[in-house]
């Protein structure tokens, strides 16, 4: 275990260092856990998230027509026509980004708000990166609000048999979707604190873009629509939402090449894939596939659970700010997956209720992504666009918008489901 603990540390440590070469440093140690048997050969295929591999292309390449069609350029002049100023439209996209990954992947949300917020950044000669940063950590905030947000909270309504209306109203009393709420609106204060030297005046103009085909933008709203569908699916297979995109950026595709009847239709969607970015969550899943395997998440667990176990409130602090700290660092669906048998024992042999604990995990360990720009997929989906479109994200400029963003959202929550359902 401890190899695989120091493997794990030292390749993080080099990915934060040396940030050009994320991709290649993630690989090299996910092949390294594989040929010393840290990560058995079996545990291969069940360590990678192919689900959001599959989505991360399929909408990668719709976005490409998307951006084709000049709908985000349309976009980009219709929110510039409402918002006062460069700060103004920062948080609104910020805050669009939020309510939509309250029912859609998170990943798939920055894709499809990301474009937009580009060209309203290249209309005002602006700086996308901090942009970008907001439209993420604010799509990863949302994760815990309802049922079908994220997969940990999937996993979460599990376990206790919850139903989407229990994210509202749970016990008879408020539920984690108000917390998290509440954690939102003074984050958003802070993205306007953040935000607030972006102050120029977003000029008006007559003139908008002409949208050259609405087809795209059908498709990108039939991704939403289905994604927010087959949520509400039970026992589907878990490559369901890969499947979707990449059935919908297929038929993007077919009907691409009948429009223009050149091979380049099909090619140039496809040299979109951010492929650096689909080898960093390549390489992430396996080192944390390996650290599984090796029992390093189940001893974290343990060391949780009995550093609290008799001190219900120290517990549930422990529990929340721990979570907050693991998930900066490594994927939140193994360690959730994790704690909340571990969690239930406990409470269980202190016959407490566990709902505060459960509430607890879930705050902590969706929001803690929002520290580190590897700490979750969507960061580091955004991070890759920008990338793309020729700007270096610094880690300080990450951790400028990152960390009071993050302490903005969960202490709030930490304070909220304590003082409703501490027991």
């Amino acid at each position: 275990m401890i190899p695989a603990l120091i493997l794990f540390a030292a390749t993080y440590v080099l990915m934060l260092v040396f940030s050009k070469y994320r991709a290649y440093i993630a690989l090299a140690s996910g092949i390294i856990f594989i040929v010393t048997g840290m990560l058995p050969l079996g545990d291969i295929w069940g360590s990678i998230d192919l689900n959001v591999i599959l989505m991360i292309a399929g909408t990668m390449g719709i976005v490409a027509l998307f951006i084709e069609s000049k709908m985000p350029e349309l976009l980009a002049d219709l929110i510039m026509a409402k918002v006062p100023n460069v700060k103004w439209a920062a948080v609104s996209l910020a805050l669009f980004a939020g309510i939509i990954s309250a029912f859609v992947d998170n990943v798939a949300t920055v894709l499809m708000i990301a474009p937009v917020a580009l060209e309203i950044c290249k209309k005002l000669n602006a700086n996308p990166v901090p942009f970008i940063i907001g439209i993420a950590v604010s799509s990863n905030l949302q994760g815990a609000a309802t049922l079908v947000g994220d997969t940990t909270a999937i996993m979460l309504g599990s376990a206790q048999n919850m139903s989407f209306i229990d994210f509202f109203w749970y016990q008879g009393k408020p539920s984690i979707f108000f917390a998290v709420e509440l954690g939102a609106v003074l984050s958003a204060i802070i993205l306007f604190f953040i935000f607030r030297k972006e102050s120029a005046p977003i000029p008006k103009s007559a003139e908008r873009t002409k949208v050259t085909d609405y087809f795209p933008t059908v498709l990108l709203v039939g991704v939403l629509v289905l994604l927010i569908g087959a949520s509400f699916i039970d026992n589907k297979p878990d490559i369901t939402n890969g499947l979707i995109c990449c059935v919908l950026l297929a038929i993007g595709i077919v009907r691409n090449l009948i429009k223009r009847k050149t091979f380049s239709a099909v090619t140039e969607p496809l040299k979109q894939i951010d492929f650096e970015t689909i080898g960093i969550l390549l390489g992430l899943f396996l080192m944390i596939g390996g650290i599984t395997a090796q029992g390093v998440i189940r001893e974290a667990a343990n060391l949780l659970a009995n550093a609290g176990a008799g001190k219900l409130f120290m517990l549930y602090t422990i529990i929340v700010w721990a979570s907050v700290i693991i998930s900066a660092f490594i994927d939140n669906i193994p360690y959730v997956a994790t704690m909340i048998p571990v969690i239930l024992g406990i409470c269980t042999t202190l016959n407490v209720n566990p709902t505060p604990f459960l509430f607890g995990l879930l705050s902590g360990a969706t929001l803690g992504g929002n520290i580190t720009p590897i700490g979750a997929s969507a960061n580091i989906t955004g991070i890759g666009i920008l990338r793309k479109a020729g700007y270096e994200v610094k880690n300080k400029d990450f951790f400028k918008i990152g960390i009071p963003f993050t302490l903005a959202a969960i202490i709030p929550a930490y304070i909220y489901i304590w003082a409703l359902y501490g027991v």
